[in-house]
């Protein structure tokens, strides 16, 4: 059997620990747990340290991101597990997610339904994001941002220096196993609300940041799958409007020639970032092997 690492980004999440660690040590008595505490104020760590865990901790808040990469790195265990530690995910469906990996995939993700959404925007916009992923990866995507996820952890490591500091990670993991062509399953999994302190989430600044994860799929995975179209379309809209000036005025405008520029300097930045892609997970690969 695979040793097992449980890892725990916790900030101010004294409550939910509370109540998750003690099932997870009564589940999985021979897994190492590890918390990471990202600069929280509460008793997050000495409530981690008193039921046995691995804590890390760190002087001031780096972000989620952050903190997954921390325990990454410090884990022991072939196959390391990802959760919340505000009390939504259950320790008892972890089984159901080793035991998809163990058929023989590299990541398995445990899918919410829409119970499972923070807020009727929050629910709306990841279908959004699971829809781009899945039509940019050919693969049916059924939560992208979920952060309850078992993975292999010599695949994941290699991957690390792409993770952000910030809320993003799973996004940014998600394609990258795609984008290297390891095997990515989802499993369906009930979410409980959460317990003790209040989502960390910032609706406008976070918003801004959640929509960059759009982008962030597209160069994570393949680059010109969003800029080829998006440079068509200033393409024909340029067409379009040379047309009618022409019909209309005899004559060809700035106007057209800003919108055909516009289409060959999107286009080249989309086989720009191809190649900076490839450079990615090239150097990724090289450092894989050479270990």
């Amino acid at each position: 059997m695979k040793s097992i690492s449980i890892i725990l980004p916790a900030k101010n999440e004294a409550e939910g620990l509370l109540r998750t660690l003690p099932a997870l040590r009564q589940l999985y008595p021979h897994a190492e747990l590890i918390v990471v505490d990202d600069g929280s104020t509460d008793s997050t760590a000495e409530i981690g340290h008193a039921h046995g865990a691995v804590v890390l901790s760190s002087p001031y808040s780096m972000g989620n991101g952050a903190a997954i990469k921390r325990g990454a790195r410090a884990a022991n265990g072939e196959i390391l597990v990802f959760m919340d530690a505000d009390g939504q995910h259950d320790p008892a469906h972890i089984q159901t997610l080793l035991g998809k990996l163990d058929q023989g995939y590299d990541m398995v993700v445990g899918a919410r339904d829409s119970s499972g959404q923070a807020n009727v925007h929050r629910g709306l916009a990841n279908r959004f994001y699971n829809w781009l992923a899945s039509r940019m990866t050919g693969f049916r995507i059924l939560d992208l941002t979920s952060g309850f996820r078992a993975v292999r952890a010599r695949r994941f490591r290699e991957f690390l220096h792409l993770l952000p500091n910030g809320f993003s990670y799973p996004t940014t993991s998600t394609m990258a196993f795609f984008r290297s062509a390891y095997p990515v399953a989802y499993v369906p999994i009930p979410v409980a609300k959460r317990v003790g302190n209040g989502s960390h989430i910032r609706p406008i600044k976070d918003g801004i940041r959640f929509l960059l994860i759009i982008f962030k799929i597209a160069t994570l995975y393949s680059p010109l799958k969003l800029f080829a179209p998006i440079a068509v379309g200033f393409f024909l809209l340029g067409l379009g409007y040379y047309g009618y000036t022409f019909a209309t005025m005899h004559r060809f405008t700035n106007m057209s020639t800003l919108l055909f520029s516009a289409s060959v300097i999107i286009f080249l930045i989309g086989l720009i970032s191809e190649q900076i892609t490839g450079l990615t997970y090239l150097a990724a690969r090289d450092g894989r092997e050479s270990e």
